[in-house]
C-alpha cells in the first residue's frame, strides 16, 4: 500500500520558488506589495502553491496573526426559510470579509446551545451570531469574557447587541388584513410560540392591537401558545375543536413550522378547516398552493444579517441595544407579491 503523500510545507514552497520563507509568507497573506516583493516572485509563489496543493496550517496561522478567520453562527434548525435565509446571508457576509463560516443547529436545546457556544469560542471564532436562542445572556457573557464579538438575532438579550424583526408591527399588519371583511362575530385566534418569549410576546401584542383596531376582543383562550412544532400545533387545533365543537374562522400563526401543523390539520379535517382564513408570521411560497385563504409575512433576512455585520465592522460596544428591522415582503395567496 503506497504511503500517503506528505503535505508540502511553507519551507518546501520557498525552496521550490527559490526565495525565502518570509517572502512566501508575505505573498500568501497578501502583504507582499507592502514589503516590496517583486510581482514576478509573487506570481511564481502563487502558481507553485496551486501546483503543489499547498494549504496553510490554519491553527498556526491563527497563532501567528492573532486571528482564526472563523465566523460562528448558532441557529435552532435549518427547517424553515427564515433560518435558512439567515444562514445563507451570514455565510455570504462572512466570506466577503475573508472569514470561514461555521453554522451549528441546536434544536432549541439550551444545554446544546451552551456546549456549542463554548466549543466555538474554544476554536477562537472571531465573531458569533446567536440566532433564535431564547435566553442568550450566558452565551453573550462567555463571548465577552473571551473577547469574541457577539450579536443576537431574532431573540434579544441585555448583554450583547441584538437585531430583531418588527414583531409588533408585522403582527398588527397581518391581523388587520386577516380581519378585513370578516364577520364581527367570527372568532380569531393566535397560534404558536412559547410563554415569556420576546418574539411571541411582541407578536401577540401586535395581534391584540389589530383586534382592538377592528373593534374586537380576544380572550385568554384565543391565545394558544403551543410551541413551534407541527405536531404541537396540530394537537392544539384538535383540542380546540374538541373543546368548542368548531374551529375559529381566522388565525394568526406564529411560525411556518406551526403553520405545517395547521396544514396537516386541514388535511385531516378539510370539512372544518377549509373555511379558515390564515395569516402566518413567516413565509414559504408553497403555502400559497393550499386552497385556503393565506396571508404570509417575509422577514428581511438580508438586512437582519447586514445589521449584524455593521456592528461587527464597527468599534463601538453596543451591548443592550436592539435594532428593529421592518419585515420586507408580504405574500398574499390571492394576489401578487409586493414590497
Amino acid at each position: 500500500m503506497p504511503k500517503p503523500r506528505k503535505r508540502p510545507t511553507i519551507r518546501d514552497l520557498a525552496e521550490a520558488a527559490g526565495t525565502s520563507v518570509s517572502t512566501v509568507s508575505f505573498v500568501l497573506n497578501g502583504t507582499w506589495q507592502k514589503h516590496r516583493t517583486n510581482p514576478e516572485t509573487a506570481e511564481r509563489v502563487l502558481a507553485l502553491a496551486a501546483k503543489l496543493g499547498y494549504q496553510a496550517n490554519q491553527r498556526a496561522r491563527a497563532l501567528r496573526l492573532g486571528r482564526s478567520s472563523l465566523a460562528g453562527m448558532i441557529i435552532p434548525h435549518h427547517r424553515n426559510r427564515f433560518f435558512a435565509g439567515l444562514v445563507e446571508n451570514f455565510e455570504s457576509e462572512a466570506r466577503a470579509r475573508g472569514l470561514v463560516p461555521i453554522v451549528v443547529s441546536t434544536q432549541r436545546n439550551p444545554e446544546i446551545e451552551r456546549q456549542v457556544a463554548a466549543k466555538l469560542v474554544m476554536q477562537e471564532v472571531e465573531l458569533l451570531v446567536v440566532a433564535g436562542v431564547e435566553n442568550p445572556s450566558d452565551i453573550n457573557r462567555l463571548c465577552h469574557n473571551k473577547g469574541v464579538r457577539c450579536v443576537n438575532v431574532d431573540l434579544p438579550g441585555p448583554d450583547a447587541f441584538s437585531v430583531v424583526t418588527d414583531n409588533f408591527g408585522g403582527a398588527r399588519d397581518l391581523t388587520r388584513r386577516l380581519l378585513e371583511g370578516l364577520e364581527p362575530t367570527a372568532r380569531a385566534i393566535f397560534l404558536g410560540g412559547r410563554e415569556h418569549e420576546y418574539a411571541t410576546d411582541r407578536r401577540i401584542e401586535g395581534f391584540l392591537a389589530g383586534m382592538r383596531e377592528a373593534g374586537r376582543t380576544a380572550g385568554e383562550a384565543d391565545i394558544v401558545r403551543c410551541g413551534y412544532s407541527p405536531v404541537a400545533a396540530h394537537d392544539a387545533l384538535s383540542k380546540l375543536l374538541n373543546d368548542t365543537g368548531s374551529p375559529p374562522l381566522a388565525m394568526l400563526v406564529n411560525s411556518i413550522t406551526a403553520f405545517e401543523g395547521f396544514a396537516t390539520f386541514w388535511r385531516d379535517r378539510p370539512d372544518l378547516a377549509g373555511n379558515v382564513r390564515v395569516a402566518c408570521f413567516d413565509w414559504d411560497p408553497f403555502a400559497a398552493c393550499l386552497p385556503v385563504k393565506t396571508i404570509m409575512l417575509r422577514q428581511d433576512v438580508e438586512n437582519l444579517i447586514k445589521v449584524c455585520f455593521s456592528c461587527f465592522d464597527g468599534e463601538e460596544d453596543r451591548a443592550g441595544e436592539i435594532s428593529v428591522v421592518p419585515p420586507r415582503l408580504i405574500i398574499d395567496g390571492l394576489g401578487p407579491e409586493y414590497e
